[in-house]
């Protein structure tokens, strides 16, 4: 089964794919076919939550051997870590959504998306890593029998993160200037095991503040949150405003910023 066709380009519906194509024979030997400039979203981190499917996008150039047409090709980037490729292709990956290329003879620049579905792909917190970048390739005949396949790694990383969130309460609502300001909030993060937001303890978070008016935060103070992910402190309220706790990514988790709570001060 080869590529289908949309006018010019070459279209891969991965979620068909996996279970149209059986996973690649031990024999898999070089097809010729080169790729380059593969980027993964952009070079930024893929943020995944617990529920919500994620589709990152990614390009890259595709050129074939002579006697090979693009159109001959179906090009198939995924992601996987802790395993080889040929394992990770049929189970356990992140998978390619759909490849559309362009209608060079012998080469062609390639765009497309990867399915990340956290119900299906990540259950575990340790895929919040670096999983690395292949492309399956497989080389179809005129008459749609596979004529050779590979996979091309080399191509580096794609930071896998968990999604973050962060609350925020200011009260007492409204305040006498001068008077004591409780702020309080959340720290949460995905849990990619129970499907579920988890405290994101001893995380640290600023508070920041924006006076009614205007239209830029400024950061108070910096509070770290105890093992549950909650954070608390007290300001002095001096103008009526609105505040807000934000904090930034880690090696394994988005960053996060509340929406700002008014409180009016009297």
């Amino acid at each position: 089964m080869r590529t289908g066709r949309t006018g010019s380009a070459a279209v891969l519906a991965g979620a068909l794919a996996l279970g149209a194509f059986a996973a690649p024979s031990a024999e898999a030997a070089d097809t010729g076919v080169k790729v380059s400039n593969l980027v993964v979203n952009g070079g930024k981190p893929i943020v995944v939550g617990t529920t919500a499917e994620v589709t990152p996008k990614f390009s890259f150039h595709i050129a074939t051997p002579s006697g090979t047409k693009v159109s001959d090709v179906t090009p198939f980037p995924f992601l996987y870590h802790d395993t080889t490729p040929a394992k990770a292709i049929d189970s356990g990956g992140i998978y390619t959504g759909f490849t559309e290329c362009g209608d060079g003879p012998r080469a062609a620049d390639c765009t497309g998306e990867l399915t990340v579905d956290p119900r299906y792909r990540l259950d575990s917190t340790n895929d919040a890593t670096a999983w690395k970048v292949a492309v399956w390739i497989r080389v179809w005949t005129a008459d749609d029998k596979l004529k050779g396949e590979q996979f091309l790694t080399g191509f580096g990383t794609a930071q896998v993160k968990r999604a973050a969130k962060v609350t925020v309460d200011a009260s007492p609502e409204p305040v006498a200037k001068g008077g004591k300001l409780t702020v309080t909030g959340r720290i949460t993060r995905a849990d990619w095991a129970r499907h579920t937001y988890t405290g994101f303890g001893g995380k640290a978070a600023k508070l920041q503040f924006r006076k009614a008016g205007t239209s830029t935060y400024s950061t108070v103070k910096t509070v770290s949150a105890d093992s549950a992910g909650a954070l608390r402190t007290t300001v002095t309220a001096a103008a009526a405003g609105y505040w807000r706790w934000t904090f930034g990514e880690t090696s394994t988790t988005g960053g996060a910023t509340a929406a700002g709570d008014y409180v009016d001060v009297k």
